[in-house]
């Protein structure tokens, strides 16, 4: 039985996804936009998303930075404006910040760095669409985390902890925003081929391209799923991961990482 309201046909449906510049999700809006859906994008990036728009007809770039409270107002103001029936059916969150980090080269500045953008942009985004999504009594909307939010990972001393928030939080919002009938979905891929990911210095098993990631999140949404999460070849080992005692995770972790 499908957690959410499943969706399948995006003709007619608007869009709007936050951290649309790049990566997952720019390949994504570009998926949406073959199907069929009204997109809007927004990020940082003013020169990418243009290129967007111009490369997608009928889409629409609204440039921001999350992390500023008025621009996410404007934007959301203007999304809803944007929209042929003035309701937007699924934003998606897919603005992050990542750097590689343990605790013997701590930096501060970047792991707020990382709060700033990956939590506090996520509550900045939530506290202008969730009074648009609960006046309008329809609606979904979705969060990109990842699997480093599962369990703490080496290097992953200042991404993880945010990813394992943004899990956490989409866990409480299904629960409020269910019985509404608002669909909430969490987005946990392994390993994908961006500019985030590209300074790594280990081995990324199962590694992805954007689009693939793009077109298995469509997917999900279409099965009406709560978390989707993908390779599964390499999440579901993941999964079984949060099942093992300390004394048996942490030195299984640090033999198979190199420590």
């Amino acid at each position: 039985m499908p957690l959410n309201p499943r969706l399948t046909d995006w003709r007619a449906r608007t869009v709007w996804l936050l951290g649309a510049s790049s990566g997952i999700g720019r390949a994504l809006a570009h998926v949406l936009h073959e199907a069929g859906a009204h997109v809007i994008v927004s990020a940082r990036n003013t020169a990418s998303l243009q290129a967007f728009v111009q490369a997608h007809p009928g889409s629409v770039a609204l440039p921001l930075d999350v992390t500023d409270p008025q621009a996410l107002q404007r934007a959301a103001a203007a999304a809803q404006a944007a929209a042929p029936d003035g309701r937007v059916h699924l934003t998606v969150y897919c603005a992050a910040h990542y750097h590689p980090m343990r605790a013997t080269q701590f930096d501060l500045d970047d792991a707020l760095r990382h709060q700033r953008v990956n939590v506090e942009g996520a509550l900045r985004w939530l506290d202008v669409v969730l009074p648009m999504l609960t006046q309008q009594g329809q609606g979904h909307l979705s969060l990109i985390a990842s699997v480093a939010g599962y369990r703490g990972l080496p290097r992953s001393l200042a991404y993880g902890p945010t990813k394992a928030a943004l899990i956490n939080l989409a866990e409480a919002l299904y629960l409020d925003l269910a019985p509404l009938g608002l669909g909430v979905s969490v987005i946990n891929p392994g390993f994908v081929k961006t500019a985030l990911t590209a300074g790594n210095e280990f081995d990324m098993p199962a590694l992805l391209s954007p689009e693939q990631a793009a077109r298995a999140i469509v997917k999900g949404w279409a099965q009406g799923r709560f978390e989707i999460h993908f390779p599964r070849r390499f999440t579901w080992w993941m999964k079984m991961l949060r099942l093992l005692p300390y004394r048996a995770y942490f030195p299984l972790v640090q033999r198979v990482t190199g420590g």
